[in-house]
């Protein structure tokens, strides 16, 4: 059942005839879902940051319209695995939302492998800006930063989707998944 709709590397390229292929990475947070949208092998593009439900098919039913109106093919989903490689209580999580979500919106799902993809991503974006006294920055101009953390983060998870190094294998998912269910 975790292999259906899983996939290896979303790279591609362009073929005459061929629709584009345009994937959806997705950075899961507690909170918050960082998305960005790619075509083919193009660069990624952040878009909005939505806020998580509390199910994952009531996500699905908000991700429906984003991949409609994106035309997305695949999902590509970053996996926050430990140090040494294995499934974090969080990759388990991750796994299995993002499963649910693919045979909802019945796409093909790829799993890249995140460690540090946040922290990547607020180096990318560099320092934050200050509040307008020059202070620490108000609620709102938080959550914003938050918000392109999680976009650049998603943004990150696309690009290490070329890299076949960082594509999980399904098979170390299956073996992940029975061992969390014993």
């Amino acid at each position: 059942m975790v292999n259906r709709g899983i996939t290896g590397s979303s790279g591609g390229s362009f073929v005459s005839g061929t629709p584009p292929r345009r994937a959806l990475g997705i950075d899961l947070g507690d909170r918050r879902i960082g998305l960005a949208l790619r075509e083919d092998s193009a660069a990624p593009r952040g878009i909005p940051t939505m806020m998580r439900r509390p199910t994952a098919a009531a996500d699905s039913d908000r991700l429906r319209t984003v991949v409609a109106e994106g035309r997305v093919t695949e999902l590509v989903v970053g996996l926050p695995l430990h140090n040494d490689g294995s499934l974090s209580p969080q990759a388990t999580a991750t796994l299995r939302w993002a499963t649910e979500v693919a045979e909802a919106l019945q796409l093909p799902i790829t799993f890249v492998d995140e460690r540090y993809s946040s922290q990547r991503a607020e180096a990318s974006l560099g320092r934050a800006a200050r509040g307008s006294n020059g202070g620490a920055p108000g609620p709102a101009r938080r959550e914003a930063r938050r918000a392109a953390v999680d976009r650049e983060a998603a943004r990150l998870i696309l690009e290490d989707a070329l890299n076949p190094e960082l594509v999980i294998s399904p098979a170390v998912l299956s073996i992940g998944m029975r061992e969390s269910a014993s």
